[in-house]
């Protein structure tokens, strides 16, 4: 990292359905506001109207495995347009659950989607935007299926089988093999309290 601290940065937030990644999320905000930065959350797809609705429709409606990678990329595009781009020029950090990493893991390793295409599609809607930072949880798939099962009724993806999951688990290893230098690994396998301490430390070294 080339910069002091988080402002004006994109930070994402990754990790299998069932990682408890949403748990920590307002945690991590309050002690960048408690700096005195303006932190702005949300996730993906979503974040405007146009991509919530999006949204609804990649979560809950049967499609192929293009339709859902166009659905997705449509959505990051409205998204970086109207909230992450303007936020980011203001010198907000944003701090957002899941991006384009989720799409590689999901779609491409998940799906078996071409990856090829999926870089050419981040190629057009991103225009170069990647993350400053991304915190990822990493915890293997069995857990995370536990996890899932006790927490609530699941959407098509959570309904996937365990082999889905050890797909994208798999593919958030490669995908992060090749930038080590961005990502922040958390070992999402202890307790919520051991999993903010990792966080927060990893932060603090970081001077973040």
């Amino acid at each position: 990292m080339t910069r002091s601290g988080p402002q004006g940065c994109l930070v994402t937030v990754e990790g299998i359905d069932g990682a408890g990644k949403s748990s920590h999320i307002a945690a991590i905000a309050q002690r960048w506001r408690d700096q005195g930065l303006d932190v702005l959350c949300t996730r993906e797809p979503g974040g405007t109207p146009l991509a919530e609705s999006l949204r609804e429709a990649v979560l809950h409606q049967p499609m192929d495995a293009l339709t859902e990678a166009l659905l997705v990329f449509a959505a990051r595009r409205d998204h970086l347009v109207h909230v992450i781009e303007p936020a980011l020029a203001r010198g907000a950090v944003v701090l957002c659950d899941r991006f384009t990493d989720a799409t590689f893991a999901y779609q491409g390793a998940g799906r078996g989607f071409d990856t090829a295409v999926l870089t050419q599609l981040a190629t057009w809607v991103q225009q170069g935007r990647e993350p400053d930072l991304t915190l990822w949880f990493d915890l293997p798939p069995e857990i995370a299926a536990a996890r899932r099962a006790a927490a609530r009724t699941p959407d098509r993806f959570e309904s996937e089988a365990l082999d889905f999951f050890t797909r994208v688990a798999g593919g958030y290893r490669d995908r992060f093999a090749a930038t080590p230098q961005r990502v922040l690994r958390l070992d999402a396998t202890v307790s919520l309290d051991d999993v903010r301490t990792q966080i927060m430390t990893s932060l603090e070294q970081r001077g973040w």
